[in-house]
């Protein structure tokens, strides 16, 4: 039952982890500098590293270290991310999309 339910948090944290991943990836580097929220490369070095690590637990059922992962993971999505989303994008934005 155990083995189920921390399975379940490995793949979470995966999912989440690759999500923050792709969205490091996506994000303009200058956004990251405006809003002083340290490097594109840290980012997707640490969301890369957690992706892998959350990866390899889900496969083989241990993940001593898929916490530290899913910190990071967090603090990019909750933090990072809401912070450098709108940066350096198009400003010709209305309530519903480009125009």
């Amino acid at each position: 039952m155990f083995f189920w339910i921390w399975q379940l948090i490995y793949l979470v944290t995966f999912v989440a982890s690759l999500y923050a991943f792709i969205e490091a990836l996506r994000t303009p580097e200058q956004a990251f500098v405006v809003m002083d929220k340290q490097t594109k490369k840290l980012w997707v070095i640490l969301t890369g590293v957690a992706s892998g690590v959350s990866l390899l637990a889900v496969l083989t059922g241990t993940g001593m270290f898929v916490i530290l992962g899913l910190v990071a993971t967090l603090i990019f999505l909750l933090d990072v991310r809401p912070a450098v989303k709108g940066v350096g994008g198009n400003q010709n934005n209305g309530p519903y999309g480009p125009w």
